[in-house]
C-alpha cells in the first residue's frame, strides 16, 4: 500500500509518514510494538491514576487574564 492510500481515519499521509519515519529511527515504534505484544500476551496490568500533578490546565483554567485591567486600557 502507498502512504498516499491511507484511509482518512489515519490523518494526513504525510503526517503518519513522518510520525513512522522518526518512530523507527529513535526506535518508539519497537517500543510500542514490544509493549502492545506484551499486553496482548497479558504481562502488563493497566492500573493506572492519573492526576492533577501530570496533566497540566488549560491557561484559561488556570486564571490567566483575557483583557488587561481597565486602568491599563488604552483610552484611544
Amino acid at each position: 500500500m502507498q502512504w498516499r492510500d491511507l484511509p482518512e481515519r489515519f490523518g494526513p499521509w504525510k503526517t503518519v509518514h513522518e510520525r513512522h519515519r522518526l518512530w523507527s529511527a529513535d526506535g518508539t515504534r519497537e517500543r510500542l510494538l514490544q509493549q502492545a505484544q506484551a499486553a496482548a500476551a497479558g504481562k502488563i496490568h493497566w492500573d493506572i491514576s492519573v492526576d492533577s500533578t501530570i496533566v497540566p490546565a488549560h491557561q484559561h483554567a488556570a486564571g490567566a487574564r483575557t483583557q488587561p485591567p481597565p486602568n491599563e486600557r488604552s483610552t484611544g
